[in-house]
């Protein structure tokens, strides 16, 4: 088996849609009220599944984190420390959620996290000082 990507299971589309796209940068191609949608981050496929309606498809109910979990999280990197600190200013300022300022490790990475509108952690980081 190969891994193709990853999907989110989400309440609501159209703002997890604008948030990934708009924010994050991600490559969308479907319109905000779709059942499923599939994202494009540097080659990676991402998708994001409505609870609801995937909940029908498979014909059961499942059970969901709310709020800002732990369940998970999304990696990204950048080139370097600086791009870092800078990464984290943007999204925060276009509307993700702080949940922890950019750190630097004693492992070496610098290091961030913020979280979606539905709470899901997102960690922006690089081992690159320069």
């Amino acid at each position: 088996m190969k891994l193709d990507g990853f999907g989110i299971m989400v309440d609501d589309m159209a703002v997890m849609v604008r948030f990934y796209r708009d924010v994050l940068g991600f490559e969308i191609t479907e319109d905000e009220n779709t059942s499923n949608v599939f994202l494009q981050k540097d080659g990676t496929l991402f998708l994001l599944y409505r609870k609801s309606d995937f909940e029908k498809m498979t014909g059961r109910r499942f059970s969901y984190c709310t709020g800002v979990n732990g369940h998970y999280e999304i990696a990204l990197g950048v080139e370097n420390y600086a791009e870092v600190d800078a990464a984290f200013a943007k999204v925060v300022a276009a509307g993700a959620e702080a949940i922890m300022e950019p750190t630097t490790e004693p492992w070496g990475q610098r290091t961030c996290y913020i979280a979606d509108p539905e709470g899901n952690l997102i960690e922006i980081g690089s081992f690159a000082k320069e």
